[in-house]
């Protein structure tokens, strides 16, 4: 498995892919062009943030995005996980795991801080996952959200 920075050839591939998290996480609203649209300027635009993918042989077995967020509270660049999927059949062996070294080596390259993520209430074992990976509750906050 190799995993790298996604690039334009990756998008129909990569565009599947995200589908097929969106249905994972009964996700609403999934438009294949819309998605391939910001995958593409996310990739054409590094100040915008990252996204690496895993490649087993051609095929993409997982991705992960990270989004830049420049924070006067922070001092600098922090990155916010937007998403992150591998496919069910390829988790436990490592996928993830080298995901996510790729994500928070690539942010401090860029300078990065912080890296944070949301993730759902009932989601025990991704909580379990995150912690045994240094992520902790951020203390007294809560996050809020409103569609503009």
């Amino acid at each position: 498995m190799e995993v790298r920075p996604a690039t334009a050839r990756d998008l129909p591939a990569l565009v599947a892919l995200v589908r097929q998290y969106w249905e994972f996480e009964e996700l609403a609203g999934f438009e294949a062009l819309r998605v391939e649209c910001t995958l593409r300027r996310l990739i054409e635009n590094p100040d915008l943030g990252a996204l690496w993918v895993a490649d087993e042989a051609g095929t993409l077995t997982g991705y992960l995005v990270v989004v830049h967020v420049l924070s006067l509270e922070h001092g600098g660049v922090m990155g916010e996980i937007d998403e992150f999927f591998v496919r069910p059949g390829h988790r436990g062996g490592g996928v993830g795991s080298g995901l996510l070294a790729a994500a928070e080596a690539g942010l401090r390259t860029r300078g990065g801080l912080r890296l944070q993520l949301q993730i759902a209430h009932g989601n025990a074992a991704a909580r379990a996952w995150y912690e045994s990976r240094g992520f902790v509750p951020r203390s007294g906050f809560e996050l809020l959200d409103k569609p503009l």
